[in-house]
């Protein structure tokens, strides 16, 4: 009932694994290509960095391993649902940091030069990364769920049923006793329709022979 097939959340936990390892790793390494928010230094460490990134992106990269290793339903949803609720956090934790940081949000701002490249920022370290992780870890929710449970009936074999290929021993010998019993009353029968149907000179021949020799001795 509890158990499912490894592959049913395989695909969908790797695609978790590496958008775990994106939103955690990108404020790192963002700023060797020009992609990053503010500090936009590599590998600089904060405390913003720290609950809105790191965070959910290690939460989300745990989530994908125990859908990939997951052998049971249990762990499996809570996989999902543990990536699910980290993506939501990386959607919704920019907006929300604000209220608990004296009006600042604590992730910092996009450090892009145009527009487009600031979009592209926002996108790709929180919103639409924390909308996609959702998506893929509903995908494997409902593919868990999907999986049927309980135990098929096994059908019960009446007692009195033989199987066709066993039959008892006693059966066996007394149908090789009619058997012989019917071939030596047609040995008979044939004897006697033999008999029957012998000539009368024939028939009687031995018994003619043994009275000529008798006279002939007397």
């Amino acid at each position: 009932m509890l158990q499912m097939r490894r592959s049913r959340g395989a695909f969908s936990g790797f695609l978790l694994m590496l958008l775990g390892l994106w939103g955690a790793l990108i404020p790192f390494v963002g700023p060797y290509f020009n992609f990053a928010y503010t500090p936009d230094k590599a590998w600089t460490y904060n405390t913003g960095r720290l609950w809105l990134e790191l965070l959910p992106g290690a939460a989300v990269f745990l989530g994908g391993f125990l859908l990939v290793i997951a052998r049971s339903r249990h762990i499996a949803m809570f996989g999902a649902l543990l990536a699910a609720a980290a993506g939501a956090w990386f959607t919704l934790g920019p907006v929300l940091s604000p209220l608990w940081n004296h009006h600042v949000p604590m992730g910092g701002s996009p450090a892009g030069n145009t527009v487009y490249m600031r979009i592209m920022e926002q996108l790709g370290f929180f919103t639409a990364l924390g909308v996609v992780i959702v998506f893929v870890a509903a995908v494997a929710l409902g593919r868990v769920a999907s999986v049927p449970s309980g135990i098929r009936e096994i059908e019960e074999i009446p007692e009195t049923t033989v199987p066709a290929d066993t039959v008892p021993v006693e059966t066996i010998r007394d149908e090789r006793v009619r058997d012989d019993t019917v071939r030596n009353e047609t040995d008979r029968g044939e004897t006697v329709r033999s008999e029957e149907t012998r000539p009368v000179h024939t028939r009687l021949l031995p018994r003619r022979k043994t009275e000529d020799t008798t006279q002939t001795v007397g």
